[in-house]
């Protein structure tokens, strides 16, 4: 870890240096030329709109982990660093990155964008946890994740939790069997979310209706079924 903060920090002048030279050319090529900086902002909006990125979307940064790597060249080795990110929006919609760079904030930055470009949808149930029991597994990771009462919390740990904090989930509980790999974590994670459906998705693909699903539960009766259909169509 000592080796790392070293090497962070020796890299940090130089591109001090490199973002002050960038910062004066930017600001002498905006006083020159005041309609590229109205082109550049048009044409982000357009490629926010075209990725369907809402314009004033607030999403939910989590650095997951960051480790140093090497490639040995013919000069010696050439260190670097690989982000993994989670990126969700709190509202059901979540994702995950990763990147590499010879500095640690591109090395985020990078994993930031693949995080946000591979955002998927996961049904929740009342907006606080899932609708049902899910397991999911990638490689020698195995997880499981169970819906849970409110009140609960997010019961899991390391990636997990990023995960499920970026996600929206607020009851949930969660066990990792096998590896404590970060990068297996997330995708047996992100395969257990993915197999989350909801009732009124089965009621279309039965032809029937959300109220009957809902009914069958034990502990939930005819007008509670009902209830539970109207807010979830």
């Amino acid at each position: 870890m000592s080796d790392e903060i070293e090497v962070a920090g020796a890299a940090a002048p130089e591109a001090e240096g490199r973002g002050r030279g960038r910062g004066r050319g930017g600001e002498r090529g905006r006083g020159g030329n005041r309609g590229g900086g109205e082109r550049g902002e048009r044409g982000q909006r357009r490629g926010r709109e075209a990725s369907g990125e809402p314009a004033g979307e607030e999403l939910i940064e989590k650095l997951v982990h960051i480790n140093r790597v090497s490639k040995t060249v013919k000069g010696g080795k050439r260190f670097g660093f690989a982000a993994l990110v989670v990126v969700g929006d709190g509202k059901g919609r979540v994702g995950f990155g990763h990147g590499k760079a010879r500095e640690v904030p591109e090395a985020i930055a990078k994993a930031t964008a693949a995080a946000k470009k591979a955002m998927v949808r996961v049904p929740l149930r009342d907006g606080r946890t899932l609708h049902h029991d899910g397991y999911g597994h990638f490689g020698a990771g195995k997880v499981y994740v169970r819906s849970a009462t409110q009140g609960t919390g997010i019961i899991a740990g390391g990636p997990m939790r990023a995960v499920f904090e970026s996600l929206g989930v607020a009851d949930v509980v969660t066990k990792s069997v096998g590896t404590n790999n970060p990068y297996n974590m997330i995708r047996a994670t992100f395969a257990a979310l993915t197999g989350q459906v909801s009732p009124k998705s089965v009621a279309q693909r039965r032809g029937k209706k959300v109220a009957d699903l809902l009914a069958r539960r034990g502990d939930v009766s005819a007008k509670a079924a009902e209830a539970d259909a109207e807010a979830v169509a």
